[in-house]
């Protein structure tokens, strides 16, 4: 069963997603990015090559022949599956499939209303299912 974060007043989802997805990869862990279109994961792909000066986030897309190796992948809403299964974070509006492949599920979400009406439904089906969740104010930094 995994367990779930949710970021909740996220100014630049992007920004924490690489900021989170960096402190994991230096602590051994495997990250799943999975974002709505292709513009998007253009755009999380940018801001991991650019995101600390001195420092590399190895990534590729999740259907990548190099994405079993590869510590950090990013996909779609429609990847049909990942390539390893430690942590999940969700950029994306839709509830993910296949939640419990993953040890850990990551939710942005954003200040507008057209990004937390969503959340609040991810929200209610991770509560529905019982799984543990914690949440975050992404501004302050801290837990709710």
């Amino acid at each position: 069963m995994p367990r779930v974060q949710f970021y909740h007043n996220t100014a630049d989802r992007i920004a924490l997603a690489c900021e989170l997805t960096a402190r994991a990869h230096a602590s051994g862990r495997q990250v799943a990015l999975r974002v709505a279109d292709a513009a998007e994961q253009r755009r999380l792909d940018q801001a991991l090559w650019s995101f600390e000066q001195l420092a590399f986030l190895p990534h590729v897309p999740a259907d990548s022949p190099l994405a079993a190796e590869t510590p950090v992948v990013i996909g779609r809403e429609d990847t049909p599956g990942w390539p390893h299964g430690d942590i999940l974070v969700n950029l994306a509006d839709s509830l993910p499939q296949h939640l419990d492949a993953f040890r850990m599920i990551i939710e942005i979400v954003g200040q507008s209303e057209a990004e937390k009406a969503p959340g609040r439904l991810r929200y209610k089906h991770y509560k529905q299912r019982e799984l543990p969740i914690q949440l975050f104010d992404a501004v302050r930094r801290e837990a709710m």
